[in-house]
């Protein structure tokens, strides 16, 4: 299989701002993932191949729910009295939700407020998984190799808590040493916090984990805290960059290949 590695631009984190420290908590899913103790532990018995965590985003990377987003967006709106026009979505997809709902008011003018919106579309998109939510090609396949082989994992996700928790239902989250959803950091994707934060808490260094992303704005917060990425393009195009590989599915994705990408670097 090719996987091109060629050289080009790094976007640059939106606002253009330094990463600031990192101080909210990541939550560590009931039941099935390990406490932060034994995740950093777990660390230390990939560290011998060189990959030491696998930190992974949700929608449109793990399970097929980008579309989702959109439809809910254009749903709520139009009960709003808006119409969405195709244009806004590559604008908010794979954002943060309160950088794509404040986008969405100014451009459309709606009279509501941010929290009233964020309520609404979490509402609506949940109720929209419940009817049922397919995990992208490959990504079953993938976790339980990563679990197979004690290489922690971390799914790192802009989406709220709620709709991570619900989501963990078809994942497993036996699967994950630990999640983090984007309302509990105070700066997420594309900055590089959440990264950061997910591979402190395992006790890796970022160098030395492989973060999957579907998004330019999820691969720019990857970059911006030193991983090496491999993108998945689900609906805007990625393109090839140092450090940087892109494939067409996560089935073109398993455990050497990981391993590979920190040992070319190392």
């Amino acid at each position: 299989m090719t996987r091109p590695l060629s050289r080009v631009g790094v976007p640059p984190a939106f606002g253009g701002s330094a990463p600031a420290p990192v101080s909210a908590p990541a939550h560590v899913p009931g039941g099935g993932g390990r406490p932060d103790a034994a995740a950093a532990s777990a660390v230390s018995g990939a560290a011998a191949a060189g990959l030491q965590a696998v930190l992974l985003d949700m929608d449109g990377t793990l399970v097929d729910t980008e579309g989702f987003w959109w439809e809910t967006e254009v749903e709520v709106f139009a009960e709003l009295g808006y119409a969405l026009a195709d244009e806004h979505r590559e604008v908010v997809v794979g954002g943060p939700m309160s950088r794509s709902a404040t986008y969405l008011i100014q451009a459309t003018g709606a009279d509501i407020s941010l929290g009233d919106l964020t309520v609404l579309l979490n509402s609506k998109f949940i109720e929209r998984v419940e009817r049922g939510v397919s995990l992208m090609p490959g990504a079953r396949r993938l976790l339980t190799e990563l679990a197979a082989h004690d290489v922690p994992a971390a799914l790192v996700s802009a989406s709220h808590r709620r709709v991570i928790d619900r989501m963990l239902v078809s994942l497993g989250p036996e699967h994950f040493a630990l999640t983090l959803a984007g309302d509990e950091v105070e700066r997420t994707k594309p900055h590089p916090d959440p990264y950061l934060l997910a591979a402190s808490r395992l006790g890796a260094h970022p160098g030395r984990c492989v973060v999957v992303e579907d998004t330019v704005t999820g691969v720019t917060s990857a970059e911006a805290a030193g991983c090496h990425v491999v993108a998945v393009p689900s609906v805007t195009r990625i393109e090839p960059a140092h450090r940087r590989t892109v494939v067409p599915s996560l089935e073109e994705v398993d455990l050497p290949f990981l391993r590979s990408l920190i040992a070319s670097a190392h």
